[in-house]
């Protein structure tokens, strides 16, 4: 009689798709698990932002020597004064540079208040007119009609109804800034998923809880990335309101008017170098918030 051989069975040690292999016996935890990034220091992260914006100034002084110092004819480099001449003659006399930063801290006034009605102001338009099908059909075209109408159009009337002061420079920087705070918050708010909304209404909740628990929740994101472009259309809004309106204390646009009517050219160079600089920095302090309130909130990290 011949005994039949069982056999062996073998398990088998493959790991299932999709799983995470378990390390060997004997070997270290962490020796299968991801590295953590690690980050280095902070002035790297700082330098790594701002090497984009330096390599673009930089840039722009090249190109600025090659046209004051190459293109054009010493007879007419009065017209574009190197930039050198231009910090020279300017930041050293004290009857350009101090008038200069205090017209640009009443521009900053403008914009920062311009800036703060046009939140207000945008995000009360847009959650007025994302509750209703009929207030989005009757407000939403004033929005548009508010943004296409240029605004040189506009600032006679707003001369005569408001004065030229300080009051009118806000509502023209209110009208420019005021359009993308509308149109990136009702986006924002009606980008709250169908499967969303039904929990909500099978849950009967109210429509004070479906909007401050689910539509502006989800509106976080496109609420800041209007905030960042309303902060720039802001500076450019506040500048323009200094340009036409002269009453009261100048603004740095009201300086820019007058330096051009004067030929003035290494002051205008000046202004309108504090002006670039304060626009960048505007736009870079919200575009810093944006990055870390929705990168805290939704967990992204390639805004």
């Amino acid at each position: 009689m011949t005994d039949t051989a069982t056999p062996a069975t073998t398990t088998s040690t493959r790991p299932a798709p999709g799983s995470t292999p378990s390390p060997a016996p004997g070997a270290s935890p962490t020796a299968t698990t991801p590295a953590r990034r690690r980050r280095g220091p902070w002035w790297r992260t700082v330098l790594a932002k701002a090497a984009p914006i330096l390599a673009a100034l930089g840039g722009i002084v090249a190109v600025w020597y090659l046209v004051s110092l190459v293109v054009l004819e010493p007879s007419r480099r009065f017209l574009l004064p190197p930039p050198h001449e231009v910090l020279r003659n300017t930041l050293g006399n004290p009857q350009v540079i101090d008038p200069m930063l205090d017209a640009l801290g009443q521009t900053v006034m403008v914009a920062v208040s311009g800036l703060t009605i046009a939140v207000a102001l945008g995000m009360g338009w847009a959650i007025v007119m994302s509750q209703s099908r009929w207030a989005e059909r009757i407000l939403y075209p004033y929005a548009v009609i508010l943004q296409t109408i240029p605004i040189l159009a506009l600032t006679p009337l707003i001369g005569i109804w408001m004065g030229y002061g300080f009051g009118a420079r806000i509502v023209v920087c209110v009208i420019i800034a005021v359009f993308p705070m509308i149109a990136n918050t009702l986006f924002g708010l009606q980008s709250a998923t169908a499967a969303a909304h039904d929990l909500f209404t099978l849950n009967r909740a109210t429509r004070w809880q479906r909007l401050t628990r689910l539509q502006l929740p989800a509106a976080v994101p496109a609420i800041f990335t209007g905030l960042r472009n309303a902060a720039g259309l802001s500076v450019i809004g506040a500048i323009v309101g200094d340009f036409f309106f002269q009453q009261g204390s100048p603004g740095i646009g009201g300086l820019l008017r007058t330096y051009t009517l004067r030929l003035s050219m290494d002051s205008l160079f000046l202004a309108i170098i504090l002006t670039a600089l304060f626009g960048v920095l505007v736009f870079s302090i919200f575009a810093a918030l944006d990055r870390a309130v929705v990168g805290r909130l939704f967990g992204s990290t390639t805004r």
